[in-house]
This record gives C-alpha cells, structure tokens and sequence, in this order.
C-alpha cells in the first residue's frame, strides 16, 4: 500500500471533491461568458487536442528549463499569476467576479508567498474547474478522447523512463510549493520546523486536471449520468494507492485515464440498456 489507509481515503476523497467542484463550474459557463472578459481560445473542437497538447509540452519544457537553473524566483512568479487568473474564473461562478479576483489574490499569497498547507488543498479544490470552464467548449468528446491516450502515454514515460517529471515534483516541493494536493505527514511541509517530514502524499495538478476536462467534456453532452466518471477515476486512483508501492513514484494518468475510459464506456452501455 503506497500510503496509510487515513491519508489514501482523504487523498481520494479530495480528488472527488475536486472533480464535483469543478463540473459544477464547468456546467455553470457552458451557458455563459468567462468573468472579466477572459476569452477562451479559438480551437477547432474535431482537432483541438493538437494544439492543447503542444502547449503541455511547452509548458513543461520552460517548467523544465527553470528547475534546471534554479529560477525558484521565476517559478513562483509564474505559478502566482497562474493561481490567481485560473482560480479567479472558477470562484467567479460562487462570488462576484471582483470579490472573486480579490479572494485570489489572497489565496495565491498564502499558497506561494506565505505557504499554508490548508490553504493549499482546499485551493487545489477549485482550481481546475476554472481551466475545465475554459476548454471544455473547445474540444468534442473525440478529440478529448485522443488528447487523455496522448497525456496518459507522456505521462508513464515522463515518469518511468526518462523520469523529467520526478525530477520536476522534486523540484516543486523544494521550493515550497506544489501543483496538485499534498499531505504531509505528520508535519506541514510549509512550516519551519526541526522536525521535518519524511513522506508525503502527493498527487499532481495534472492528473486532477486531465481527469476534469474528460469528464467535463462528457458532461457537457451527456449531463448528471458523467458523474459516473470521476466515481470510476476515483476507485482507478484509490486501486493505485492501494495496490502501489510506497517506495515507487507511479504516472497517475494511465490508471486514471484507463478508469475514465472504463466509465465512459459504462456510461454509453446505461445510455443502450
């Protein structure tokens, strides 16, 4: 088992909460504009996965680059504006678009500048539904489809082969802060203290980011029965913490994409019977 049994139902359990939030506020703009003029990129829907997954890879080259020179500066500075435009749009959807902005801000200071843990994870809770709400209208289930093989075959290679994307995660918990849920145990990973924490329960932006955009796909042309999938993402990830091993990092994706693909193809199996 890769983690306790306490930590691996909460880490599961944020995953889901996550995904609900997110499709919550994805179906809350598939009807409307994105708050404070933000406009969502003009893709073709049949072949949007070719230019989404392009920016991926360059994204985590420059991510890459600035790891390998240590630009701990850069990074927080990127990943500070990248915190407060994305959760700014999916708060949006429970405030106004103003108090939403400024909530944001504060957020991002406590999560990069002046890192808590708490408010970390419940942060993590709601950031994806603000990158779902933005490209879900540009991709049809096809192409959504395409793009999670391209990320579930990336990401076991990132992490099993040429393993850029360990390096990376190292690299983020350095420098005090991290893309995705975090439980440390025993001791905040944020805190100064003589004690430091030898392991922590880690699960990457990526692999809740991915698994909402899927289902928010669905979502947009199925309704409540998607809900079906981010319940089998679930049991993938809760299977890997379960059967993994805890001295092994693991591509998150494979499991949960392959679980996604397994709910989807329930999905259309309810939609026959």
């Amino acid at each position: 088992m890769k983690h306790n049994l306490n930590v691996t139902m909460l880490l599961v359990s944020m995953f889901f909460v996550a995904q609900l939030i997110g499709l919550y506020v994805t179906d809350y703009y598939l009807v409307k504009e994105l708050p404070l003029g933000i406009e969502r990129p003009e893709f073709n829907p049949q072949t949007s996965y070719i230019p989404v997954f392009a920016i991926i890879l360059v994204a985590t080259l420059i991510a890459l680059v600035i790891a390998r020179l240590r630009f701990v500066r850069l990074w927080k500075f990127w990943f500070f504006l990248s915190v407060i435009f994305v959760l700014s749009i999916s708060l949006s959807a429970f405030f106004n678009q103003y108090l939403a902005v400024v909530i944001s801000i504060i957020v991002g200071y406590f999560k990069i500048i002046k890192p808590n843990v708490y408010i970390h994870n419940i942060s993590e809770l709601f950031l994806y539904g603000g990158l779902s709400a933005m490209f879900v209208p540009v991709f049809n289930v096809f192409s959504i489809s395409i793009l999670l093989l391209l990320i579930m075959g990336y990401d076991a290679i990132a992490v099993w082969k040429t393993k850029h994307m360990v390096k990376l995660a190292k690299f983020q918990s350095e420098s005090k802060f991290f893309a995705g849920f975090l439980i440390p145990y025993g001791v905040s990973p944020f805190k100064k203290s003589a004690k430091t924490p030898k392991r922590f329960a880690i699960l990457g932006g990526g692999d809740i980011g991915f698994t909402l955009l899927f289902s928010g796909v669905v979502f947009a042309k199925y309704g409540l029965i998607s809900l079906i999938i981010p319940v089998m993402a679930s049991l993938g990830l809760l299977s890997l913490l379960i059967f993994g091993n805890k001295n092994k990092f693991y591509p998150a994706m494979p499991f949960l994409g392959g679980s996604c693909f397994i709910g989807y193809g329930l999905l259309l199996l309810f939609n026959v019977l």
